[in-house]
């Protein structure tokens, strides 16, 4: 069997593999990523029969082969699809919101395999609700959990299974979450970033000190606050030229909550100002990374606005 498995929503491709291969060794399971390995590499280990087993599986991953501007040999995998290894399940995936349906290789995929499109990115709050199916949760709940791990739903399912292997009982509460799950230093970047904003200076480097202590590196904080702060400005400016939710996720290739919260935080501040801090942070991702400037000291003037 040869499956293709493509499209936007990662955590539902990685879940379907587990479905796939859920009743096989590890042993027995090895994986290709197509931006190093060449595509000749899989077929010959798709060929090769299992030393331990009757079966085996081989996944291949970022295989751009199937977009329009994938490079590779497809004479050999039209070859391998033509006569496949009956006791090998080709798994081949990318995180691709489009593949090329009109190569042969696609067609012939599509018609004689298996072909599946994870596109629809579902919610974080209807996803913890699916994961803790047969709990009870309130509402305010869910959202303190996503608001504490974020949105990364691999991360999410992570916490949602500490909680329910420490949970004797099937109801969350507050004190569950806050006790059993981790805090994501991202987490602290809104509050951090209205405290720089609002020139909350104590408050700023509480917040930073806070985040030293769990050994987050200042020049990732840095990564983190950029990264925030071009999202608010990039979703603010494209809401002003009439942009929906949904379109400026698509068009910045960011999940649907995210835009939703950086809309939200972003209606405080000017977009001039959020521009201002970008760039003021990107000269000390410079400043860092050239040697030219010590990391926390950069950090700190910057949050002290000096």
């Amino acid at each position: 069997m040869v499956y293709l498995l493509y499209g936007t929503n990662d955590f539902a491709i990685q879940k379907e593999i587990e479905k796939i291969t859920k009743d096989f060794d590890k042993m027995n399971i090895s994986k290709h990523d197509l931006t190093e390995d060449d595509i000749k590499d899989v077929i010959s280990d798709a060929e090769t029969f299992s030393m331990f087993a009757d079966n085996k599986v081989v996944i291949a991953e970022n295989a751009t082969i199937f977009t329009s501007s994938g490079n590779g040999d497809l004479e050999i995998l039209e070859n391998y699809l033509a006569d496949i290894n009956p006791n090998t399940i080709l798994i081949f995936t990318i995180n691709e919101e489009k593949i090329d349906e009109r190569k042969k290789i696609t067609k012939k995929i599509k018609k004689d395999y298996k072909l599946i499109s994870f596109n629809q990115n579902e919610t974080p709050n209807s996803l913890v609700r699916n994961l803790l199916n047969g709990y009870n949760i309130t509402s305010s709940n869910i959202n303190l959990l996503i608001d504490r791990v974020g949105t990364n739903p691999l991360i999410l399912e992570n916490e949602v299974n500490k909680i329910k292997l420490y949970k004797d009982d099937k109801t969350v509460t507050k004190e569950d979450i806050l006790n059993l799950t981790t805090k994501r230093p991202e987490i602290d970047i809104f509050k951090l970033i209205d405290d720089i904003v609002m020139k909350n200076k104590d408050e700023a480097l509480e917040i930073y000190n806070e985040m030293l202590k769990v050994n987050e590196e200042p020049l990732k904080i840095v990564i983190l606050l950029a990264s925030q702060f071009r999202l608010m400005y990039q979703a603010k400016e494209l809401a002003k030229k009439g942009y929906s939710e949904k379109n400026i996720s698509e068009v910045l290739k960011v999940h649907p909550y995210r835009v939703k919260l950086a809309l939200q935080k972003g209606k405080k501040y000017k977009a001039e100002t959020l521009l201002n801090y970008l760039n003021a942070l990107a000269d000390i991702d410079i400043a860092i990374k050239t040697g030219k400037t010590d990391k926390n000291l950069a950090l700190e003037l910057f949050l002290l606005n000096e």
